[in-house]
C-alpha cells in the first residue's frame, strides 16, 4: 500500500506540545488524579484532606479531627496536629503551606522525615482537592498565631498571612468543590460516614466528629479497641464461635502489623486488609503472609491434638476461611502499592512479617484456649466435609450437561451473537415473564432465562445446598465463568447479565436473593461492571391517543400534570412483567434505545457485606431495626 506524502505534515513542531502549567493538568484532566468526577470522584476531595489529618494522627501528633458539611456544600475540616509549615522553603522561596496546597508532588512524606508512616504517597491530595475547588482557605495554627492563605481552583488570591493569635497547633481546610467539574454537589452522608469510621477503627485513640448542617445530623467515631472493634462490629450480627477477637500485633524493622480475627457459625469469608489505613481491596502481601500461616498453624495444632484423624487430608484455605472474620492492617514506612489506585501491596518483606506475627500469635492462643480452638478446627472439618460434598456435586453437574450433549440448560433462549461483549442475558422473574421477553427481544444479542420462584438464600446455605439447586445451577451454567474461586472473568458468556423482576415485594425479594448470590459467589460481576437491574416501568398513562410511561412516582406526576382539566386519562399501574405484551415490554425495559438499566457497583466493599449479612442471615433484631428506620422512606408497598 502506497501513502500518498502530505506537505502538511511538517507543520507539526515543537510549538504543538502543549505544556500544561501548575495545576491546569488536574483540571483538564480530573480523573487521572480522583478516579471520576461523579460523586465517588466528589467524596474523593474530602478522603484527601481527611487522609491529610489522620496521617498526623499515626505520627502520634494529632488526636481529633472535625469534618463539617455546610449548608452550601462547603467542607471544613479541622484537625489538632502540627499544623502544615509555614516557613519559607530554601529552594523556591514559596511557603510550605503554598507549596502543598499548589504544586503537584510536594510534601513531607517523600523523605521519611515528616512522617513515619503514611497513606499519602503522591504528594498531591490537598493540591488537587484545590485545583477543583471554586475556593479554598486554609487556616494553620502555629507558633501562637493564626495564619491563612485563600485560593480559587488552585490559585493563591491573597499572601499567607497572620490573621490573629491562637492557641495550640493545627490546620484547618475549608473548601467547595466546583460545579464546573462536578455538577451537581451531593455529598452522601452514609458513605462518608463509613469511611470515617473505617478510619477511626484503624487508628487507635482517634476521634472523627462528622457534622452534617445540611439535615443536622452528627456521628463521633472513636475506637480504643482499634481493629479489635471493627471485627466485634462486623460480627455483630453473627453468632460468634468466640466471645472475644483474637489479637496480635507485632514490629519488625519498622512495620508494624496488626491482626485480629474471630470466626462466627455463617458460611462467609469476611476479611479486610488495609496498608497505611489505605483499603487493599486487591489484598497484597500482608493478606497472602496471613492466609499462609493460618492455615498452617490450625493443621498443625489440629494434628497436634489428634482433631485432625492420621487418614484425613490436611485443612485447605477455604476450609480455614469459612465464617471468618479478620481484619489485617500493616503500617510501613515506604509501601509499595501495586496501580496508581492502591488497592494491592507489593512489599515482598510484609508477607513474611505478618506471616510471623500471625503464626507466633495464634499458636500461643489455641494453646491457652483448648476449649475455643476445638470450637474452631471442628468448625473447620465440617467446612472441609461440605466442600468434598460441592466437588462432588460440581462434577455431577458437569457429568451431567456431558450426558445430555450441551452445557447450556434447556429453558435457556440463547442468542446468536458469539462475542460475549456484545451479548446480555435476561434473568426474568416467572415463565410468563419470560415467555413475554423471549418474544420480544432482539434474537441477535439478547438471551433470556426465566426463573421459577424465589431462588435459594447462599447466606444460609453451604455451596453443595446451593448447587443442588436447580435454578441455581442453571445461571451459573448459563453466565458459564464458574463461581467462586474457580470464577474466570475470560469466560463469560454475557457483558451483561441483567435482573428482570417484577416492581412488587416479591421482586424485590427475589432481586435481593440474586444480588445476595452474585456477590459471594460472582463478585467479579460486580467489580467489573457486568451486572444490570432493568427498570420496568411502574404506569402506562393513556391520555387520548398518546400514551406515556412513567418509571417513578414523581415521572407519573409530572405526565399527569401535563394532562390535568382533560378528562379520559387512564393511568394503569404495573406490579407484574407479565401484565406487559412482548411489544410493550421491548420498548419500557429491553429496547437499548429506550429502556433505562441500572449498573450496580459495590463502591464500599465493608457496607456491602454489613447490609448483605443483615438482611440475608440468621440474626433478626437487626434486619428489624433497618425495616423500622426505613419504613417511612417505603413507597408502593403491596399489602
Amino acid at each position: 500500500m502506497v501513502t500518498k506524502y502530505d506537505d502538511r505534515r511538517d507543520a507539526y513542531t515543537a510549538d504543538d506540545i502543549q505544556v500544561l502549567e501548575g495545576l491546569e493538568a488536574v483540571r483538564r484532566r480530573p480523573g487521572m488524579y480522583i478516579g471520576s468526577t461523579d460523586v465517588r470522584g466528589l467524596h474523593h476531595l474530602v478522603y484527601e484532606i481527611v487522609n491529610n489529618s489522620v496521617d498526623e494522627a499515626l505520627a502520634g501528633n494529632c488526636d481529633r479531627i472535625v469534618v463539617t458539611i455546610h449548608p452550601d456544600n462547603s467542607v471544613t475540616v479541622v484537625d489538632n496536629g502540627r499544623g502544615i509549615p509555614v516557613d519559607i522553603n530554601a529552594k523556591t522561596g514559596k511557603s510550605g503551606l503554598e507549596l502543598v496546597m499548589t504544586v503537584l508532588h510536594a510534601g513531607a512524606k517523600f523523605g521519611g522525615r515528616g512522617y513515619k508512616v503514611s497513606g499519602g504517597l503522591h504528594g498531591v491530595g490537598a493540591s488537587v482537592v484545590n485545583a477543583l475547588s471554586t475556593w479554598t482557605r486554609v487556616d494553620v495554627c502555629r507558633d501562637r498565631k493564626l495564619h491563612r492563605q485563600e485560593y480559587a481552583r488552585g490559585i493563591p488570591q491573597t499572601k499567607l498571612t497572620v490573621v490573629g493569635k491562637a492557641e495550640g497547633t493545627g490546620t484547618t481546610v475549608s473548601f467547595l468543590a466546583d460545579t464546573e467539574v462536578f455538577g451537581k454537589l451531593d455529598y452522601n452522608f452514609d458513605t462518608l460516614a463509613q469511611r470515617f469510621r473505617e478510619m477511626a477503627y484503624l487508628t487507635k485513640g482517634l476521634k472523627i466528629i462528622f457534622q452534617d448542617e445540611r439535615n443536622d445530623r452528627e456521628l463521633t467515631f472513636y475506637f480504643e479497641g482499634g481493629i479489635i472493634s471493627f471485627v466485634r462490629h462486623l460480627n455483630r450480627t453473627r453468632n460468634v464461635l468466640h466471645a472475644r477477637p483474637i489479637y496480635f500485633e507485632k514490629q519488625i524493622n519498622g512495620t508494624i502489623a496488626e491482626v485480629a480475627l474471630q470466626y462466627n457459625d455463617a458460611f462467609a469469608e469476611t476479611l479486610f486488609s488495609f496498608a497505611n489505613n489505605i483499603n487493599t481491596i486487591d489484598g497484597g502481601t500482608h493478606l497472602t503472609g496471613f492466609r499462609s500461616a493460618l492455615t498452617r498453624v490450625l493443621n498443625e495444632y489440629g494434628r497436634k491434638n489428634k482433631l485432625l484423624k492420621e487418614d484425613e487430608p490436611n485443612l485447605s484455605g477455604d476450609d480455614v476461611r469459612e465464617g471468618l472474620t479478620a481484619v489485617i492492617s500493616v503500617k510501613l514506612v515506604e509501601p509499595q502499592f501495586e496501580g496508581q489506585t492502591k488497592a494491592k501491596l507489593g512489599n515482598a518483606e510484609v508477607k513474611g512479617h505478618v506471616e510471623s506475627t500471625v503464626a507466633e500469635g495464634l499458636a500461643i492462643w489455641l494453646e491457652e484456649n483448648p476449649a475455643d480452638a476445638k470450637r474452631i478446627i471442628e468448625k473447620c472439618l465440617t467446612a472441609a466435609r461440605a466442600r468434598e460434598a460441592a466437588r462432588k456435586a460440581r462434577d455431577l453437574v458437569i457429568r451431567k450437561n456431558a450426558l445430555e450433549g450441551s452445557t447450556l440448560p434447556g429453558k435457556l433462549a440463547d442468542c446468536s451473537e458469539k462475542d460475549p461483549a456484545q451479548c446480555e442475558v435476561y434473568l426474568v422473574e416467572g415463565d410468563s415473564a419470560g415467555g413475554s421477553a423471549k418474544q420480544g427481544r432482539d434474537r441477535r444479542f439478547q438471551a433470556i432465562l426465566p426463573l421459577r420462584g424465589k431462588i435459594l438464600n447462599v447466606e444460609k446455605a453451604r455451596e453443595d445446598k446451593m448447587l443442588g439447586h436447580e435454578e441455581i445451577r442453571a445461571i451459573i451454567t448459563a453466565v458459564g465463568a464458574g463461581i467462586g474461586r474457580h470464577f474466570d472473568l475470560n469466560k463469560l458468556r454475557y457483558h451483561r447479565v441483567i435482573i428482570m423482576t417484577d416492581a412488587d415485594v416479591d421482586g424485590a425479594h427475589i432481586r435481593t436473593l440474586l444480588l445476595t448470590f452474585f456477590y459471594r459467589h460472582m463478585e467479579e460481576l460486580f467489580t467489573n461492571g457486568h451486572l444490570y437491574i432493568a427498570q420496568p416501568p411502574l404506569y402506562r398513562i393513556q391520555a387520548g391517543k398518546e400514551h406515556h410511561w412513567a418509571y417513578s412516582e414523581k415521572e407519573r406526576e409530572e405526565i399527569q400534570a401535563r394532562y390535568n382539566g382533560m378528562k379520559n386519562v387512564n393511568i394503569q399501574r404495573y406490579k407484574g412483567l407479565g401484565e406487559m405484551n412482548p411489544e410493550q415490554l421491548w420498548e419500557t425495559t429491553m429496547n437499548p434505545a429506550t429502556r433505562t438499566i441500572l449498573q450496580v457497583s459495590v463502591e464500599d466493599a465493608v457496607k456491602a457485606n454489613e447490609i448483605f449479612d443483615m438482611l440475608m442471615g440468621d440474626a433478626v433484631p437487626p434486619r428489624k431495626h433497618f425495616i423500622q428506620a426505613h419504613a417511612k422512606s417505603v413507597k408502593n408497598l403491596d399489602i
